[in-house]
């Protein structure tokens, strides 16, 4: 994903209907629930899912709310998804039962006399500031009428949540995703059409970063080597013998500092998220899923996080006898700060 696109500065539209402006640059609890459930719903993460649905009920999320977040991620991460969703948070509420849980406001679906691709052109006009239009839709008409009918005016429309949280929503979702960067780029856009602040927007993907139901866990807290990293991170050793392996995961800005493996070098293969591997002398390099790179012995180097996402990599040691680590100075924050 090119965040560089993401964030470039932008001006900040007029409010939709349901949009509501803010006068600080960062989510509230709310949305910070609307963005953590939506998010473990895409990944298929049930567990995380499940303390995050107790966590929105206690920011002050209805049931009715959170209903129709898990609702409308059919439409964006599919049925099965949604569906597993809604089965845990029926489950959530059964162990609440006693809590007084709001219902809140019931959804209010469209008249029957309604013309609902007029509808859903309005709203989706509202959303993009324009008319949408090109070759797709073109190729395959059905997708317009859909998009239309169905998402833009039955669901839209269905009230409860604001355009707002609904863009929230969508956005946490397809950040949670491989390969759907159009996608998430075109609600970017709307999300600031509703009101949305570059900043709020920097903390729903961030937010949407957390390593979520990962073939190698997260680990704990990687204590003993604290005093050389800038930030969280954590450690998983996955084996000892013949060659040690480790998955460590930073959370976003973590970085460690410059160090040198004497001897042996290392192998690094990034897993999830976003980082920088950067070699004394040569410009940082950006990290994504399936990258590799060969530390070479005796060359002065640092890896972390990208300064708005978690980053998770597999460290392979290279045998060697009398291999060593020196660790040394951090990373200046001025230098780290000009990465994206």
């Amino acid at each position: 994903m090119n965040l560089k696109k993401l964030f470039v500065s932008l001006l900040i539209f007029g409010f939709l209907t349901g949009g509501t402006a803010m006068a600080n640059n960062v989510l509230n609890d709310k949305q910070k629930s609307i963005v953590e459930i939506s998010s473990y719903t895409a990944a298929g993460d049930l567990e995380k899912l499940e303390n995050a649905l107790n966590q929105g009920l206690d920011n002050g999320l209805t049931i009715n709310e959170i209903k129709e977040i898990l609702v409308q991620m059919y439409a964006y991460c599919g049925f099965p998804r949604s569906l597993n969703s809604i089965s845990t948070f029926m489950k959530v509420l059964d162990s609440r039962k006693g809590k007084n849980d709001k219902e809140g406001k019931s959804p209010t679906p469209l008249k029957n006399n309604v013309d609902k691709f007029a509808y859903g052109d309005k709203v989706q006009v509202e959303l993009t500031g324009d008319h949408v239009k090109g070759a797709l839709f073109d190729f395959a008409p059905a997708v317009d009428t859909f998009l239309k009918e169905h998402l833009f005016a039955d669901i839209f429309a269905r009230g409860v949540l604001t355009s707002q949280e609904r863009e929230i929503a969508t956005i946490a979702t397809l950040a949670s995703m491989k390969a759907v960067e159009p996608q998430l780029n075109a609600h970017i856009q709307m999300g600031k059409n509703t009101g949305l602040t570059d900043g709020q927007i920097k903390e729903i993907l961030t937010i949407s970063s957390t390593p979520k139901a990962e073939m190698f866990a997260v680990g704990a807290p990687n204590i003993a080597y604290a005093k050389y990293f800038k930030g969280n991170s954590y450690l998983n050793m996955l084996n000892k013998e013949q060659v040690g392996l480790a998955n460590v995961t930073f959370e976003p800005k973590c970085r460690n500092n410059w160090h040198i493996h004497h001897k042996g070098g290392q192998i690094l293969i990034a897993v999830n998220g976003r980082g920088y591997y950067q070699e004394w002398g040569k410009p940082a390099q950006e990290l994504k899923e399936g990258d590799i790179v060969n530390i070479p012995p005796e060359v002065k180097h640092w890896h972390g996080a990208a300064p708005d996402s978690w980053f998770s990599h597999l460290a392979i040691e290279v045998p060697s006898d009398g291999g060593s680590t020196e660790w040394l100075e951090e990373v200046p924050d001025e230098e780290y700060q000009k990465l994206k």
